[in-house]
């Protein structure tokens, strides 16, 4: 969904051809699959974060096209919203000081937007939700000049036979508001974390990410408020579902399978389950016409960013030799509350879920899909406190569960990445220190609201002033 596309009125003939070509090239992946032809590349990283253009007053400021264009790096694009920006990193190895190549990575790369963004008499915020953002700002004059955007909106609707979009959340407060468009999605801000690895890991690497998502969720929650109202600790999650609520084919596109989801269930033998479920459950969104061979997949890919499964498996192609790989997206974790504990968490999530992957017992074995599951939404709607089935006959809370065994285990997992000792000790430190503290961002955001009463421009200006210390949350004064 990185690219722009060259229309955004379809005919049936467009979507035939797509439909065409998307078989194609499934077909070709599948034999890629069954015949070993995707990269045994060692494991590596890489990232997306999603950040909010703030003016002087905290609130949404739509000027990326300007922005960007001063900017001229063409690792930061333009969100579906005229007040985001995405920054992207070069994929890492995933050994040594990895994680410190990352931080480093993106504070340079943070540093540059910020002085760029001075020159507009703005700002930058990472954060999951902006709470001084309202729904009178997530309107389509606010969308960001670009025909995939307008497309997407367009066909979204359509499969939703003109419905309106349906925000109903539940939390501390209860939450329930109309839409007619899909610019509700611009709301929700993450930190992707993309995993690439070795095709014979692929299917216990997604199932130990989907398994891991409830525990990576919990301790990186940072989207309490939306439109003033106190909801989950991670609100990011039913916001980000609701906002693109279409389904499957015809009748089912008001049913259970949705567009963004957790997924419908593990991985059994090959990753390529998914892609095959992309191409008989879902419909085509964006009918374009590629020019490219088959085996650069345009199509297949294009489809497949048009489902945003809450871990994502992604086909890519390695720079040294274009051969092609498999990468899982984590797409849990919000942005912020600082680059740092950006790098913590995902030192958590590589950890853990390598350690996953690794245990002579598949843990799926386990954990049903089911529990998983549930663990997650609890995760996302109470983090810390959520109460979760685990493996072992765990039941119980999240935060002893991280203390007494997933942080542990995610040390032993990024010791099997060979990752720096030092490296291990200081983010997973951070993690540690969180989780005891019971302070991250959607906790904090809470503690300074009761004791402030403030408004959400004068909360979103209390952040803001925190994260430009680069200090991390579990550390932020009230």
């Amino acid at each position: 969904m990185g690219e722009e596309i060259n229309a955004v009125e379809f005919s049936e003939k467009d979507f035939n051809n797509y439909k065409q070509h998307l078989e194609e090239e499934t077909k070709l992946l599948n034999d890629w699959f069954e015949e070993n032809r995707l990269s045994s590349h060692p494991d590596r990283a890489g990232f997306e974060l999603e950040v909010w253009i703030v003016d002087k007053d905290s609130n949404p400021a739509p000027l990326n096209d300007s922005f960007l264009k001063r900017l001229n790096d063409d690792l930061v694009s333009p969100e579906l919203s005229r007040f985001n920006i995405e920054l992207n990193g070069d994929p890492e190895n995933l050994n040594d000081k990895a994680l410190s190549r990352l931080q480093h990575s993106l504070e340079k790369s943070w540093q540059h937007c910020f002085d760029v963004a001075k020159t507009f008499d703005a700002s930058l915020i990472m954060i999951g939700i902006l709470p001084s953002v309202t729904s009178e700002q997530l309107v389509l004059k606010n969308m960001s000049n670009m025909r995939r955007y307008f497309a997407l909106n367009k066909q979204v609707l359509s499969h939703r036979k003109g419905k309106p979009l349906i925000l109903d959340i539940n939390g501390h407060q209860h939450l329930k508001t109309e839409h007619q468009d899909v610019m509700l999605e611009s709301a929700t801000t993450s930190f992707q974390l993309h995993w690439q690895i070795p095709i014979k890991q692929s299917v216990r690497a997604y199932n130990a990410s989907i398994i891991a998502s409830a525990a990576t969720v919990a301790v990186s929650a940072n989207s309490p408020y939306l439109f003033g109202k106190d909801l989950w600790d991670e609100t990011r999650i039913p916001l980000f579902e609701q906002s693109v609520e279409v389904g499957g084919f015809n009748d089912a596109a008001f049913g259970p399978t949705k567009r963004v989801s957790f997924g419908s269930g593990y991985a059994k033998h090959s990753l390529m389950e998914v892609f095959t479920e992309n191409l008989e459950h879902f419909p085509i969104l964006l009918p374009v016409n590629y020019k490219d061979p088959a085996k650069k997949l345009k199509y297949l890919r294009l489809h497949n960013g048009t489902l945003w499964r809450w871990n994502r498996p992604l086909i890519g192609f390695d720079e040294e030799d274009g051969t092609p790989h498999i990468r899982i997206e984590h797409r849990v974790i919000a942005a912020g509350p600082t680059i740092i504990d950006g790098i913590a968490n995902a030192a958590f999530y590589y950890g853990l879920a390598n350690y996953l992957t690794n245990l002579e017992t598949p843990p799926e074995s386990e954990i049903p899909f089911s529990t998983a599951k549930d663990n997650f939404y609890n995760a996302a709607k109470l983090s810390l406190h959520s109460h979760v089935k685990w493996s072992d006959n765990y039941t119980g809370r999240m935060k002893p569960l991280l203390i007494e065994k997933l942080i542990p285990q995610a040390e032993l997992g990024l010791h099997q990445m060979n990752i720096d000792k030092n490296d291990i000790e200081f983010y997973l430190g951070i993690i540690k220190q969180r989780v005891n503290n019971e302070q991250h961002g959607a906790s904090w955001m809470r503690r300074y609201k009761e004791k402030y009463n403030c408004s959400m421009q004068a909360l979103s200006a209390a952040y803001a002033k925190q994260q430009q210390t680069a200090e991390p949350v579990h550390t932020w004064p009230i």
